[in-house]
């Protein structure tokens, strides 16, 4: 166990980690030449088309040090968007050690922040790496001195790299040896093992990816899972190299996989903990952070008759992503579909992608929210994830909303407009610090609805791309909010109602009203598109009906003949209207969300 060392690499997104990971792969000869692209560990065509990486990846190597023995590496590597942050805090809690990397043409930004102290709350061993010191714009000092302020280390503990050339790769592999303690824990002892990860293949069923920390689990094993209590048989249990490697058993501390021909996704729970039936241990493996979706939204099959199809399909996604949250709901315009828990925006969109390319499913989402908190004047509390969970007024005393304290470092000369722009979204500036003379942070207290639709795009716009955020909640707050109705012809869409701060809500309508006027199709008949909170109407727009030039057979002759006929045509448009369905294309919901391009 002394020879094995288990790590994950935090950093914030695009500061070149999945590069390095692939330096470390090619210098320990774990991947041949040929075998060898950019950013190997990233499985999804969707990761290297967007550059991110979306799933935190496992694989071992094995170094030769200097002192001439042999050492096995377990490197998880790690997502750097705000978004996945739950995904890092699985693979810190499967580790001993962290490497920091930190951009030395960026410097240290608002995730690799919030990374840094997930990992020393779990007392994990840092090693400092200054990355891309090849670029023309690196500024060497500047970052080395951000990262002492930072940790506290010494500026020789800092290791300069670059993993497009491949230096300061050597250093990192001497320093993960001699820096990051070697697990503990009792390989006799009974088994203690922690699922942090699980994927699902069509052949083998759910193949659980855990790490030991006390006992030894070998092939053939009873085991079961404490915390669901399930008992099955392990048919294969191995290492995770660039493909699966079986084994006879793997002793305490190491990292592997296990098949027990499991098909069901909702019998492996990720951050379970693995024992044995005949031995079992007293007590789980308090892992890492339960998720918290942030924003809610709901998905709906084109054809009703997919759902059950979709309902499989987000159960095996589920599996490979824990953090996606679903429940069965019904919708008047859309039919049976799912409401579902995202980390953020990003996440609905790499979901959406995800259910289209890897099981074909197209799907209609529905306007983001966040959960509020209803309290009815009798005194209870009602969780409102959908506009139509919320009670009649006249029955509700407060409705509170979730607010988060987000971080932004940025460069001094934004600081007037990204204020401008926090101020804008009901946010409340509560700290301003000088990291160093050309670095601030700015800590506000904000409404999560308002960083939902586009505030990540706009900061990053104002900025930019200089300005880095971070974002966490605190807690919930009284708030005068409305339900905003979208009406065509008088009927009410419930797809496209949504709750709304009251200071916000017209110019939410009238954005909503222009959309759909360029999106909807026109009809024989006048559509009215309005939205209305409870009886008033804010907003309205009319798209007009197709004509037919009813008077061009009319030549000479007198007025009243044009006019008959044009009131007979406007006596036929008014009875098509009362008998007329107004068809929502799957393109108009989809689009509406796009609100600001």
């Amino acid at each position: 166990m002394k020879h094995i060392r288990n790590f994950c690499v935090i950093a914030h997104i695009d500061h070149g980690k999945s590069t390095l990971s692939d330096r470390l792969l090619e210098t320990t000869q774990t991947v041949s030449q040929r075998e060898m692209k950019a950013q190997t560990l990233d499985d999804m065509d969707l990761e290297r088309e967007r550059g991110i990486t979306i799933k935190s990846h496992a694989i071992q190597l094995y170094y030769n040090h200097s002192d001439g023995q042999k050492y096995t590496y377990n490197l998880i590597d790690t997502p750097g968007h705000v978004d996945f942050s739950y995904e890092v805090s699985r693979s810190i809690a499967a580790c001993e050690g962290a490497l920091l990397l930190v951009d030395a043409s960026q410097g240290i930004q608002a995730q690799t922040i919030s990374n840094l102290y997930l990992a020393i709350g779990h007392d994990l061993e840092i090693i400092p790496i200054l990355n891309k010191v090849d670029m023309e714009s690196a500024m060497i000092d500047e970052v080395s001195d951000q990262i002492i302020d930072l940790i506290g280390c010494k500026k020789e503990d800092i290791i300069q790299a670059s993993g497009k050339t491949g230096q300061g790769v050597k250093d990192i592999l001497e320093a993960i040896v001699e820096r990051i303690p070697a697990p503990s824990g009792d390989s006799d002892a009974p088994l203690q093992a922690l699922i942090f990860d699980s994927v699902f293949n069509q052949f083998r069923g759910v193949i659980a990816y855990f790490r030991i920390m006390n006992g030894t689990l070998k092939k053939g094993d009873r085991i079961r899972f404490f915390n669901t209590g399930g008992e099955y048989n392990a048919d294969e249990v191995g290492v995770l190299q660039m493909n699966q490697v079986p084994k006879m058993e793997l002793a305490s501390g190491n990292v592997g996989y296990v098949i027990t021909g499991i098909k069901e996704s909702k019998e492996v729970k990720v951050g379970d903990t693995i024992t044995l039936r005949d031995n079992p241990c007293e007590k789980g493996i308090h892992g890492f952070e339960d998720v918290k979706p942030m924003v809610f939204a709901g998905i709906y099959p084109i054809d009703n008759d997919d759902f059950e199809d979709l309902r499989d399909s987000l159960e095996k996604l589920q599996l490979n992503d824990a953090s996606l949250v679903f429940e069965p709901e019904s919708s008047a315009a859309l039919g049976f579909g799912f409401r579902c828990g995202f980390l953020g925006m990003l996440h609905l969109e790499i979901i959406q992608e995800r259910l289209s390319r890897e099981f074909d499913q197209e799907v209609i989402t529905t306007i983001p929210n966040v959960s509020y908190q209803a309290f009815t004047k009798r005194g209870e509390k009602l969780i409102i994830n959908t506009p139509a969970d919320l009670p009649d007024p006249t029955m509700v005393d407060r409705v509170e909303e979730p607010y988060i304290q987000s971080q932004i470092i940025t460069m001094p000369e934004y600081i007037g407009a990204i204020m401008t722009l926090s101020m804008d979204k009901r946010g409340i500036l509560t700290n301003q610090t000088y990291l160093t003379t050309d670095r601030v942070e700015l800590t506000f207290e904000m409404p999560l609805a308002e960083i939902v639709f586009d505030f990540y795009d706009k900061l990053k716009s104002i900025s930019r791309g200089y300005a880095s955020f971070d974002y966490h909640p605190i807690d919930y707050r009284a708030s005068t909010l409305v339900k905003l109705d979208i009406k065509l012809n008088g009927d009410s869409v419930d797809a496209l109602s949504s709750l709304v701060h009251r200071t916000k809500a017209e110019a939410f309508g009238r954005q909503i009203c222009k959309r759909l006027k360029e999106l909807l199709p026109r009809q024989q008949f006048v559509i009215a598109i309005q939205a209305a909170i409870g009886a008033k109407i804010v907003a309205r727009e009319t798209i007009s009906a197709l004509r037919k030039d009813v008077t061009a057979k009319c030549y000479g002759g007198d007025i009243t003949r044009k006019r008959k006929l044009l009131e007979k045509q406007k006596k036929g448009k008014k009875k098509m209207r009362q008998i007329g369905n107004v068809q929502v294309p799957q393109k108009a919901f989809i689009e509406v969300l796009k609100l600001n391009d």
